[in-house]
Parts: structure tokens; C-alpha cells; sequence
């Protein structure tokens, strides 16, 4: 590593603690910056649009919500390569449930159904965490397998054919004209938000000096909260900005949105500070010395398959009622696009190491690609073959990455 090299890396990794973020983060957040200036351009003005970054808050919240388990199944050393068929199969399912079994228009039928989705997942994740763990097959095998067995149950479940219509109140949760909390909610959940921020960077500065660790100085508390804010403040002023057809009524936040915040809050809080949490970062650093410390990985590898089923089911039910039907080719490939959400967000494919928020940013570049490109009519075909070729490349500036950090 050249002399330059290695200044430029004392002054990012110096402003990185300093902000209290990884530089890798900061890498992420100013290529995303970049991309969508760059696809803002080539779409003529389109993409940065208030009604076009609304779908995209959509797109993501599915990619987003399955991407925070596979984090985690990827921490630990395993992969999951079923998620896409399952949210299929799982969709195909609970749309059967309201359309065929139960009374559509009942008021607790969205209810059952949902839990009964969520139910499948877990019990798919379930049956695919016992095959990993004391059965002894590799994940890669067990998940090509699901791929294929779900993607063609979901076929099989209902004949290839499309279930529609939804429960109106089901609708609700996969966002679209009724499913947002309107523009006075959204300025609530707003303010709310800057203040959670404000009181998380009081608290984390309250602790460390408790402790006797260093701090940023209060002009760089101010700094981030400051940003954070006006972050949160241009998300909601956009999703208002966004008005519904023919009428000068806001959209506001839509909820799957909101179910994603909720579900990164939650994982990533279980991921940092839970003990469920630092015995997967162990196991997947060495599963050894985990076995060694008293952890049972099998056990341990068994729960992180069983939260990936269940966040599959979580994305099943928003991307179903979003589409207001139940499809068989539901989910094709998405798991490209979760898989490649989590390398890019800074996860390892070697095991130990990565971070949910950090996923949630790969989904987001991911998803502003592939957005970006339907606005510019790019074939489908192709659409994919760079998909597959950011993936390809996001591993390579990994691999490059760590490579760096060790000399």
C-alpha cells in the first residue's frame, strides 16, 4: 500500500470515528448519492421524482425486510437461496386462505391470514435450519432445494393460477393508494423519529462517558442529529409531496415503510446488543471456538433459519397485498437482489462480519438500479445480467476491502 493510500486511509478512518461510522458506510451512502444523480439524468428527470421515490420506498421495503435475516443467516456462515420462492409459495398460500377457505369481507379474516403466513415461514425456515444443522447438509443444498420446492408448490398449490381478489383491510398493508398513514400521521411519526434520534445520541454519550470511553465532541452530537433530522424531515416531506391521482391529497409514509423501519430497529438492536446476537457474530467468526465457549450452534443455526422463514412470511404478506393477488411467480429471483443487498451493505461472505443497517443501504442501491433501469426501458434480460454483475463486483470490492484493512 502506497504512502497516499494509507493517509487517505488515517483521514476517512479518522472522520468515520469522528461521525461514528464505518467507512465503508460513508463508501455506500456517497455511491448511492451518486447513482441517483447519475439515473436522475439518464431518466430525463424522472427518478428523483416524489412519485417515482415513493414506489421505490416500496420496492425496497420487501427487499429490505428479508435482507435483515439474511444478514444474519450469512454472519453465521450459511446462505439462503430459497427467500424469492418462498415469498411465492407463501403468498399463494395466504391468498388461497381469504379467497377460497375464508370469508373475504370478514374483519378478522386479514388477521388469520397473516398469522397463518407468517406461520408457513417459520415452519419452512424451521425445516430447513433441523436439514442444516443435524442433518448435516450444507445450506447452499438445502436452499437450492427450497428454491426449486417451493417455487414449483406454489404452482402446484393452485394450478399455476393467479388468487385474486385480497380482504380490502389486507390491502392495507402493502401500501398503494389507502395503504400510507396520510400526511399529518407521517409529520407525527416525523417528529417522533428526530426525537429518538436526538435521545439516542444523548444517551450513547451519556454511556460512554460513563464508562470512561471517549466521545464526540457536543459540536458533532449537534452535527449528527442535525443531519439525521433533515434526513427524516426531506423523506416525509417527499412521501407528501406525493399526491394521490387526481386530488391534492398527500400519500404520506406508506406502511410497509413503516414495517420495514421496525423490523431493522428490531433486528439490528437483536444483532449488536442481545446475546442471540453476539453468539451468531461468534459462530459465524469461528464455529469452534463458539462450540468451545458453551454455544450450541446447531441450536443457534436452527433460530437463525426459523427468522429468516419468518421475515420471508413478513415480506410474503406486504408484496401480496401490495399486488392485491396471490401469483405463483412471485418473488422470481429476488434473491438476487437480497443476497447481493446484504454483500454490498458490507456483510461477509466468509461468516463474522456485517451490519443490518448497512444491508438496508445495499438494498436501497440495489433497488435504485434496478428502478432506474425500467425508467430507461431496459430490457428484463438484461436488467438482470447487471444485477448479477453488481453482485459479482460487490463481492470483489469485499474481498478487496478486507484485504486492505489487514495490511
Amino acid at each position: 500500500m502506497t504512502s497516499l493510500a494509507i493517509r487517505a486511509r488515517i483521514v476517512s478512518d479518522r472522520i468515520a470515528l469522528a461521525a461514528g461510522l464505518d467507512v465503508r458506510l460513508l463508501a455506500m451512502l456517497l455511491v448511492m448519492a451518486f447513482i441517483w444523480l447519475a439515473l436522475h439524468l439518464l431518466t430525463g428527470g424522472t427518478f428523483l421524482t416524489p412519485r417515482n421515490l415513493f414506489n421505490l420506498s416500496l420496492q425496497v421495503a420487501v427487499v429490505g425486510i428479508m435482507t435483515c435475516g439474511m444478514v444474519l443467516v450469512i454472519v453465521s456462515r450459511h446462505i439462503d437461496l430459497s427467500v424469492g420462492s418462498q415469498i411465492g409459495f407463501i403468498g399463494v398460500f395466504g391468498a388461497l386462505l381469504q379467497n377460497s377457505i375464508l370469508p373475504i369481507d370478514n374483519g378478522s379474516t386479514w388477521i388469520i391470514a397473516s398469522l397463518a403466513m407468517l406461520g408457513a415461514g417459520v415452519l419452512i425456515g424451521l425445516a430447513q435450519g433441523l436439514l442444516v444443522a443435524y442433518a448435516g447438509i450444507p445450506s447452499f443444498v438445502v436452499t437450492l432445494g427450497g428454491l426449486l420446492f417451493f417455487r414449483n408448490a406454489a404452482f402446484y398449490i393452485n394450478s399455476g393460477v393467479t388468487v385474486a381478489p385480497l380482504n380490502k383491510t389486507f390491502q392495507l398493508l402493502g401500501g398503494g393508494l389507502e395503504g400510507t398513514i396520510g400526511a399529518f400521521w407521517s409529520w407525527v411519526v416525523c417528529a417522533g423519529a428526530v426525537l429518538a434520534v436526538a435521545m439516542v445520541v444523548w444517551r450513547s454519550r451519556q454511556r460512554r462517558a460513563r464508562y470512561g470511553m471517549s466521545t464526540r465532541t457536543p459540536a458533532m452530537d449537534a452535527l449528527l442529529v442535525a443531519l439525521w433530522s433533515l434526513c427524516i424531515v426531506g423523506f416525509t416531506a417527499v412521501m407528501n409531496a406525493y399526491q394521490q391521482p387526481k386530488t391534492t391529497t398527500p400519500m404520506g409514509i406508506p406502511i410497509p415503510v413503516l414495517i420495514l423501519i421496525g423490523v431493522t430497529i428490531v433486528v439490528s438492536a437483536v444483532a449488536r446488543k442481545h446475546r442471540f446476537g453476539r453468539h451468531v457474530f461468534a459462530m459465524g467468526g469461528s464455529s469452534e471456538n463458539a462450540e468451545l465457549a458453551g454455544i450450541d450452534t446447531r441450536r443457534l443455526t436452527v433460530a437463525v433459519f426459523v427468522l429468516m422463514g419468518l421475515l420471508c412470511g413478513l415480506a410474503s404478506i406486504v408484496i401480496t397485498a401490495r399486488l392485491n393477488a396471490g401469483a405463483s411467480v412471485t418473488g422470481t429471483m429476488t434473491e438476487l437482489n437480497v443476497i447481493a443487498a446484504a454483500v454490498i451493505g458490507g456483510t461477509s461472505l466468509a461468516g463474522g462480519i456485517g451490519t443490518v443497517y448497512g444491508a438496508i443501504v445495499g438494498a436501497l442501491i440495489m433497488q435504485s438500479v434496478e428502478s432506474g433501469m425500467i425508467l430507461m426501458g431496459v430490457a428484463t434480460p438484461l436488467q438482470r445480467m447487471v444485477l448479477a454483475l453488481v453482485l459479482i463486483l460487490a463481492v470483489w470490492v469485499d474481498m478487496v476491502y478486507r484485504r486492505a484493512r489487514l495490511t
